[in-house]
C-alpha cells in the first residue's frame, strides 16, 4: 500500500466498528444458515428416542420453521403440532434473525466500499496499532465477559436474554403439548449455538488483533 497516503481518524473509528459488527453479525449467522449445524444433534442428543419422532420428522419440523424464520415461508413445524402463541414467538424470532442477515449484508458491503477508499486514504493508527486491533480487543473483551456470565448459569442467561431481546413476553415458554417443537429444540442445542458463535467470534477477534498489530 501506498504509505504516503492521508490518514483520517474518522475512517479509522468507522473500520473498527464495522470491522465488529461485521464478526458478530457472521458469527451469529453461522449457526442460523448452516442447517447441518443442528442434524448433527439429532443423533448426539438421541432426539428420536427421547420424542417418538422419526429423524425425517424432525428435520421436516426443523426446516419448515427456519424456512419462516429466514425465507419468509409460511409458518409451519412439519408433522408437529403448533399454536399461535408459538407462531408468535417465531415471527419475533424471524425479526432478530432478519435483523442479524442484514447487518452482515451492509456490513459486508462496507467493508468492501472500505477497502476501495484505503487506496487513497489510510486508517489513523491510535498507539500505533491499525483499526483491527481495537475491534478485536473489544469484540475479545466483551465475549470473555458474556461467556463468564453465561458459564456461571447458563440457564438464568437463557432466561434473562429472552426477557431483553422479547420484552414484556411469556410466549417464549413453550407448552410441549400444543408446541412440539419445543420437543426437538432442547437447551442444550441453543447452548451449542452459543458456543459455535463465541468460538468464530474469537477466531475473529484473533485475526483482527493480528493484522492490527501488522498493518493499517
Amino acid at each position: 500500500m501506498n504509505e504516503n497516503r492521508s490518514q483520517s481518524r474518522l475512517i479509522s473509528v468507522i473500520w473498527s466498528l464495522t470491522l465488529a459488527l461485521f464478526a458478530v453479525s457472521a458469527s451469529i449467522a453461522a449457526p442460523i444458515l448452516w442447517r447441518g449445524f443442528y442434524a448433527l444433534h439429532i443423533d448426539a442428543l438421541q432426539l428420536s428416542a427421547h420424542t417418538g419422532f422419526s429423524r425425517d420428522k424432525i428435520l421436516g419440523a426443523y426446516n419448515e420453521m427456519m424456512d419462516f424464520c429466514v425465507k419468509g415461508a409460511p409458518f409451519g413445524t412439519g408433522a408437529l403440532k403448533w399454536s399461535e402463541d408459538g407462531m408468535r414467538h417465531f415471527e419475533d424470532v424471524r425479526m432478530l434473525f432478519l435483523l442479524d442477515l442484514r447487518v452482515l449484508y451492509v456490513t459486508t458491503v462496507l467493508l468492501i466500499v472500505l477497502f476501495a477508499v484505503l487506496r487513497k486514504i489510510a486508517p489513523y493508527r491510535f498507539l500505533g496499532r491499525g483499526p483491527s486491533f481495537f475491534a478485536g480487543a473489544g469484540l475479545l473483551v466483551s465475549s470473555v465477559i458474556l461467556t463468564f456470565l453465561a458459564a456461571l448459569d447458563f440457564d438464568r442467561a437463557f432466561v434473562v436474554f429472552h426477557r431483553i431481546f422479547f420484552p414484556g413476553k411469556t410466549n417464549w415458554i413453550f407448552d410441549y403439548r400444543t408446541d412440539e417443537i419445543i420437543l426437538i429444540l432442547p437447551q442444550v442445542f441453543f447452548r451449542n449455538c452459543a458456543i459455535f458463535a463465541v468460538s468464530l467470534l474469537t477466531l475473529f477477534c484473533a485475526g483482527y488483533l493480528i493484522a492490527g498489530r501488522r498493518r493499517n
